[in-house]
C-alpha cells in the first residue's frame, strides 16, 4: 500500500506543479491553462506497481477548455487556479496522513514482541 502511496503523492505533487505554473504564467501573454487527468493518471500508476512501469504524469496533462479569455489570449484564473492549489494541498496532507498511519502501524507490530 505504501507505494500506492507513493505514488499518490507523487501524483499530487506533479499536480500541484502543474497549478503553480498556471498561477506564474497568470500575465503571460498567450498562454493556455493546463489541467490533469488525476484520476486516469493514478489509475495508470496503478496499473504500473503492477506491471513494474514507471507512473508518468505528464501523459495526462492537457490544456483546459472552456474556459474565459483575455485579449491577450491568456485564460489563467487565478480564482479557480488558487481554489485548485487549494484542493491539491488538502489531497496531499490526506496521502501523508495516510502514509504516517501505515507506517506507524508498521513500527507497532515490529515494537509488538517487546511490550
Amino acid at each position: 500500500m505504501s507505494e500506492a502511496l507513493g505514488r499518490f503523492l507523487d501524483l499530487t505533487n506533479d499536480q500541484m506543479k502543474l497549478t503553480a505554473s498556471n498561477l506564474a504564467n497568470v500575465d503571460t501573454p498567450g498562454y493556455k491553462t493546463q489541467g490533469m487527468n488525476f484520476a486516469q493518471a493514478f489509475q495508470d500508476a496503478m496499473h504500473g506497481i503492477d506491471s513494474g512501469a514507471a507512473a508518468n504524469a505528464g501523459e495526462h496533462v492537457f490544456n483546459v477548455d472552456g474556459l474565459v479569455s483575455r485579449p491577450d489570449g491568456n485564460n489563467v484564473s487565478m480564482d479557480r487556479e488558487s481554489l485548485d492549489l487549494a484542493k491539491e494541498q488538502l489531497q496531499f496532507r490526506t496521502g501523508v496522513e495516510l502514509l504516517k498511519r501505515e507506517y506507524s502501524r508498521t513500527m507497532s507490530a515490529i515494537h509488538a514482541d517487546s511490550k
